[in-house]
């Protein structure tokens, strides 16, 4: 598996990485590639990129705004959308309410309604509001949120209703960050089971119970103490799991965790409530380039993982047959499986992603270079 590299037009860091969908014109999409990244770049830096359509697509960027774009005419932007205080990490997109969605370091999750957008931007509202909020993310299905932030804690909006803004900035836990075991106390053991809250947010009168949020606390492996910083968080394509990458309160350990969602009635009677997810499988990462986030992602039908690792990339599989996650569900948590290992970068490798149509898959580095991959098995 040998790589190739996209000339070096990037002056910073690569931060994320993302295909061109399979349903915009493929050679409007061969020129933005080609020669218009280092423009795109240059209008509006460190972005990441969200197609609402086959021609329309927005970037969110570290410059506190969010820019619409249109794939025929790249000269300039459609309109700049402003709201957030602080960087702006990641944009989704409803196609339930056709709903912009975005959140940033401020702790906001905003929603913007493109529909009816103008030069001088359009309607948007918050959504949604908490301390330390790192990732963001919408299943496939659009059925839920979840949130994911710098103090350990997993949030998940079930019944997602984009349209309801949410309260729950005063919620005492989400005020705070989870505290690290003192040196008097016994130490974790080797999987430290998840808590659970559900947060019942007040509705106003009329509308229907939707949005309930719950408050979770994975179980991470390895974990020294209680305290750790969920950084990264991507869904699998199918929405039967999250995949999550994060550090440990002293930043001396890095996991990559996958989740399995729990839907419907459990098989067994449950000693204590049930947490929507479960830890299936785990690996330990590489403690390189500390304080970078490092964004990992799932393959397009679910069956690998490719994780940054220290200088290149590692190809991650449930099992050594590469199976679906649904054939290959433990009984107990187990590590993922190393199917391939590449290092082919001259610096920390910070973001990887898989093409949606073709067996590829790219990866940058912190020194700005990108690296493509064609897998072979």
């Amino acid at each position: 598996m040998r790589p190739c590299y996209l000339p070096r037009e990037f002056m910073s860091a690569i931060l994320t990485a993302v295909y061109i969908p399979p349903s915009a014109d493929e050679a409007v999409a061969c020129d933005v590639i080609s020669s218009n990244a280092a423009k795109l770049q240059t209008q509006h830096p460190d972005v990441v990129i969200v197609f609402l359509d086959n021609r329309l697509f927005a970037t969110c960027s570290d410059d506190t705004t969010i820019a619409l774009w249109d794939l025929r005419k790249l000269n300039s932007k459609v309109c700049s959308l402003h709201g957030h205080a602080s960087w702006v990490k990641n944009i989704e997109y409803d196609t339930n309410t056709r709903l912009l969605v975005t959140s940033g370091f401020d702790g906001n999750v905003i929603t913007w309604d493109t529909n009816r957008f103008t030069e001088d931007g359009c309607p948007h509202k918050k959504f949604f509001h908490t301390r330390y909020l790192m990732r963001m993310r919408l299943t496939p299905d659009c059925s839920k949120m979840l949130i994911s932030t710098s103090s350990g804690y997993l949030l998940i909006l079930h019944d997602l209703d984009l349209t309801q803004s949410l309260e729950v900035g005063s919620y005492r836990m989400l005020r705070a960050r989870r505290t690290p075991l003192s040196s008097g106390q016994n130490p974790a053991p080797s999987v430290t089971p998840a808590s659970r809250t559900v947060i019942k947010l007040p509705l106003s009168s009329g509308l229907s119970p939707r949005n309930s949020l719950e408050v979770l606390t994975p179980e991470i492996p390895g974990e020294k103490d209680r305290g750790n910083c969920i950084t990264s968080l991507q869904l699998h394509p199918k929405g039967w799991a999250t995949l999550i990458r994060c550090s440990s309160n002293m930043d001396d350990q890095e996991w990559t965790c996958v989740y399995e969602f729990q839907e419907g009635a459990p098989t067994r009677p449950l000693v204590s409530p049930r947490c929507s997810l479960r830890l299936t499988h785990y690996i330990e990462e590489a403690n390189v380039g500390r304080g970078y986030i490092k964004e990992l992602c799932f393959s397009p039908d679910g069956r690998l993982i490719c994780s940054p690792y220290g200088y290149g990339v590692r190809l991650l599989a449930f099992d050594e047959r590469c199976s679906e996650l649904a054939d290959s569900l433990p009984v107990q948590t187990s590590c993922l499986r190393e199917i391939r290992s590449i290092y082919s970068h001259s610096d920390v490798v910070l973001t990887t992603k898989f093409s949606p149509t073709h067996c590829q898959l790219a990866s940058g580095c912190l020194s700005g270079r990108v690296a493509l991959y064609q897998p072979k098995f």
